[in-house]
């Protein structure tokens, strides 16, 4: 056995001493000081070497100046003991004040990288937290930054597994004006319950769990939402969680985790259902980025006790600014466009679209100047049998073609074509069943001119370009979909016949690469997945209202033409519009002007939420935005 001897004991003590850090090195050395200049001090005293007499206070004050400074020790004189005991206690000191800084260095330099490595305790409340990184932190971001705009000192903070200086680098490179908003980032694990604690998420008014771009990304969001509602040390009052999930045989299991504290969104259902209402409407996918986005008018949730025994219709016309298109009753049920007869009751909100939230008033006009001689009430057109075309392949066709079953009329066609790969997937979605549509498929590569022109795209009324991110890469999935959409817009340039496009991209990037002037080319992405989360952050009643405008059952929005509504040619205000869409039980948001439609700085020619009392004429070929069944 080892002997363990003094030295060694000395040596072990020294070892756990410096280990406990900088305070405990500042204490040793005070003591190593104190120790020094009193034993010198009482040397001098003693042997009366002093030449001036001095009292121990006062030996002991001049020990402590030659300690802090090497250079007082210059002009003494006396005999050589009391010099050798000067020279003692400076040379003490030199020692003493040399460690004494390289220690206060270090540790603030190792506070500095500290800091920099995001372990700080993020002192903030009733702020929004984001929990991972991924490219659509730069969207939800820039969108609550927005939203906050009316609030003094809010707050984003954002806790994820990378440096903490890159993540502030690259936000403040995309979002560079953050307003009245600090954002904050912090490195750690999201799953990690300690790491969880630096962000105080405690506090926080909304969470926002992103998934990574890589691995299994549901199970990421599974894992963060478990480590939130399961926390030990979690708060009281329920946490409002927003997340989102890719698979949906994965939804199930995040609900049953988070319970009623979790609004998870469904994305890849929720591009599918945009894709295919979309694509059957020029115009709609501005429409929904302007309700989605905090750029514009937004949809609120407003208590309005004077609507109390009021119905839905008569609310319709008192707003001037603002468009009513809901009721949400006091359990939380939202109920979107109901019948017009539905009364409001005690706690009941009014859902509409408006500027801002403090923008949802009453107008006080008792009789809106409603031209009834230029309403129409005709029976709306019957559409007829479309055909649409998909190209290329992933999981969310299916959903894509099933929600188009819900949409067409009955002897539609779709046409599905994608790599020889996707045969086996194609041949199963065409097997159906299927209410209203016939479903053919074909292999080929969609990016080869020959297949295009063999498959005459001409003759198809709507086409719908899926992305391979099953199969590919990010960047390269949207390379495809790029050649692809090159393709479709030339040979309908050529052709000269209007069929309308939609592109899916993965990075949103790519989609601003693709984008051109025409309304009918909108390129559904991850983005728009990213403006529904910020939304739902900021109102977690909007996941159900967002359920049912995306779903083929109950209302959705519609751009029809504005001669089945009011007569053209003639001067006349929005009150009218919504007096006619009121008579066939829809709600009016906006309208379309044809004219305007290869304009991109009018909007394509779209408006939501005109001022109801501001003149208008429209000519034939014009839309009015309509919230309806059909």
């Amino acid at each position: 056995m080892t002997e363990i001897t003094f030295g060694k004991r000395l040596r072990y003590s020294f070892d756990n001493l410096t280990s406990r850090g900088p305070a405990a090195m500042i204490g040793m050395l005070f003591v190593l000081a104190v120790f020094l200049i009193s034993l010198i001090s009482v040397f001098v005293i003693a042997t009366g070497v002093d030449p001036e007499g001095r009292g121990f206070i006062e030996v002991a004050w001049s020990g402590l100046m030659r300690t802090l400074d090497a250079g007082t020790m210059g002009g003494d004189t006396g005999p050589v003991p009391f010099l050798l005991a000067m020279l003692a206690v400076t040379i003490g000191g030199i020692f003493v004040v040399g460690t004494l800084i390289g220690i206060i260095t270090t540790g603030i330099d190792s506070k500095l990288e500290q800091l920099r490595k995001g372990k700080s305790f993020v002192a903030e409340e009733n702020h929004t937290v984001i929990l991972g990184w991924s490219p659509q932190i730069f969207t939800v971001v820039s969108e609550i930054v927005t939203a906050n705009e009316n609030r003094k000192h809010a707050c984003i903070a954002v806790l994820a597994e990378k440096d903490k200086v890159e993540m502030e680098d690259e936000i403040r490179a995309h979002v560079p004006d953050t307003k009245t908003t600090r954002v904050v980032c912090r490195t750690g694990c999201p799953i990690d319950l300690g790491d969880l604690e630096i962000i105080n998420h405690h506090g926080a008014r909304a969470i926002v769990v992103l998934p990574p771009d890589d691995g299994d990304p549901d199970s990421s969001v599974i894992k963060t939402v478990l480590a939130l509602v399961n926390n030990p040390n979690r708060r009281r009052e329920p946490y409002h969680i927003v997340g989102v999930i890719d698979d949906p045989d994965n939804l199930e299991v995040a609900e049953m985790v988070g319970r009623s504290e979790a609004q998870l969104v469904l994305a890849g259902d929720m591009i599918a259902r945009i894709s295919a209402q979309t694509c059957r409407q020029s115009g709609l996918s501005i429409v929904y980025t302007e309700l989605l986005d905090f750029g514009g008018d937004e949809i609120y949730f407003a208590e309005e006790p004077a609507l109390i025994g009021r119905s839905f219709g008569e609310s319709l016309m008192m707003y001037e600014d603002s468009s009513v298109i809901g009721i949400c009753r006091a359990d939380g049920t939202a109920l979107v466009n109901p019948p017009m007869d539905t009364v409001y009751e005690k706690g009941d909100r009014v859902i509409a679209i408006s500027e801002d939230d403090d923008t949802v008033r009453l107008s006080g006009i008792t009789a809106p100047p409603v031209r009834r001689d230029l309403v129409k009430n005709e029976p709306p057109h019957a559409p007829g049998p479309e055909r649409t075309l998909i190209l290329g392949w992933n999981r969310r066709v299916p959903i894509v073609v099933r929600e188009l079953d819900g949409y067409v009329s009955a002897g539609s066609t779709v046409t599905l074509v994608a790599d020889p790969e996707s045969e086996n997937a194609l041949a199963s979605v065409a097997s159906g069943p299927f209410r209203n549509i016939t479903v053919a498929w074909a292999s080929g590569s969609t990016t080869d001119r020959d297949v295009l022109e063999g498959l005459d795209v001409p003759s198809f009324d709507h086409v719908i370009v899926h992305s391979y991110s099953d199969t590919m890469s990010t960047q390269q999935a949207d390379a495809r979909t790029l050649i692809t959409l090159l393709h479709l817009r030339n040979i309908r340039e050529r052709s000269g016949r209007s069929f309308s496009i939609v592109s899916e991209m993965l990075d949103d990037r790519n989609r601003q690469l693709a984008e051109v002037t025409r309304a009918d080319d909108f390129i559904v992405s991850d983005k728009l997945i990213s403006l529904m989360i910020a939304q739902i952050a900021e109102n977690p009643g909007l996941k159900g209202l967002f359920r049912d405008l995306f779903d083929p059952e109950g209302s959705e929005v519609y751009l029809k033409p504005v001669e089945g509504y009011v007569a053209t040619g003639t001067p006349l205000d929005f009150y009218t519009v919504v007096e006619s869409a009121r008579m066939k039980r829809e709600v009016a948001l906006g309208y379309r002007i044809l004219s305007k439609a290869h304009d991109p700085g009018s909007a394509h020619g779209v408006v939501v939420n005109p001022y109801k009392s501001r003149q208008i004429t429209f000519q034939p070929g014009d839309r009015i935005i309509v919230l309806g069944e059909n």
